[in-house]
């Protein structure tokens, strides 16, 4: 998700998403594009924030910075980036994303539950080859831009778009089989127990979520553990990536899944507890 969707804590809809029709671009997403065309110069790399992204993309630098600028540019037009993010999308954004990379072990499959514009979980794919990473995004217009960017990018061979919420990806629906990962990773899309109710039936038995979080993650933690028990993770831990690196680091709320909790099933009816009716 972008930085302007922080506010989205307030979410209602399963897997991150608003409630209503998934399919259909808000009518006033015209009056969120800026007055001018966006310009490539806003994704610029700041000399200053060049030794952090050297050191958390490496040689896949040149990829990020293609990302940065699709961002910035079609990122702003299309809705999905606000215009004021656009200078800022190296420090609050990308480096922000990359710094998470650290908690991924080696080869691991990741699935990113409402990606939004692909954040964290393609900037995680762009600095770790070796994940296999799945987007997961229910919004037309947003789905649209990953594919376009996963195709752009030359990603398509690690990085998949799955179209729908968190709920059907972990089910399975529409004739899709259910997936599930070694991480599951969000960024500023609901408060930690929904977060957790919807991420963790992603995850593996051992697996692990990892939420970005800013200054409520301790009390996210203090407020919702026992739901989170409840859902079969672990105590919640604060984790800071990327200290010495960058400033400030990114706060990550990691979750273990450590039992395999099903759906609550519905109450049996009077019907099912007693047998057939009798015909009167």
């Amino acid at each position: 998700m972008t930085h302007d969707d922080i506010t989205a804590d307030t979410v209602t809809g399963p897997g991150g998403t608003p409630p209503g029709p998934p399919a259909v671009q808000p009518a006033d997403a015209e009056s969120t594009r800026p007055d001018t065309a966006p310009s490539p110069a806003d994704a610029a790399l700041p000399p200053e924030l060049a030794p952090a992204a050297l050191t958390l993309f490496g040689d896949r630098l040149d990829l990020a910075a293609a990302y940065a600028e699709l961002l910035a540019t079609d990122g702003v037009v299309r809705g999905l980036i606000g215009p004021r993010e656009a200078p800022r999308i190296w420090d609050r954004h990308m480096l922000n994303c990359a710094a998470v990379a650290e908690r991924i072990p080696s080869g691991a499959t990741v699935l990113d539950v409402g990606s939004g514009a692909g954040l964290p979980g393609l900037v995680l794919a762009i600095a770790r080859p070796d994940l296999t990473v799945t987007l997961i995004e229910p919004l037309a217009r947003r789905t649209s831009f990953l594919i376009e960017v996963v195709e752009r990018l030359g990603l398509a061979k690690s990085v998949r778009v799955f179209r729908g919420r968190a709920d059907e990806a972990a089910s399975g629906s529409s004739g899709r089989d259910p997936i599930s990962g070694d991480v599951v990773t969000a960024r500023a899309v609901a408060p930690l127990d929904r977060l957790a109710g919807w991420s963790l039936p992603l995850a593996v038995r051992g697996g692990r979520l990892l939420a970005l979080k800013g200054s409520s993650a301790a009390a996210e933690i203090e407020e919702h553990a026992e739901v989170v028990a409840r859902l079969g993770g672990g105590e919640p831990t604060v984790q800071l990536c990327g200290v010495g690196v960058i400033d400030p680091p990114t706060t990550v709320v990691e979750i273990v899944r450590e039992r395999m909790v099903g759906p609550a099933r519905p109450a049996a009816s009077k019907r099912s507890r007693a047998g057939r009716s009798r015909r009167r």
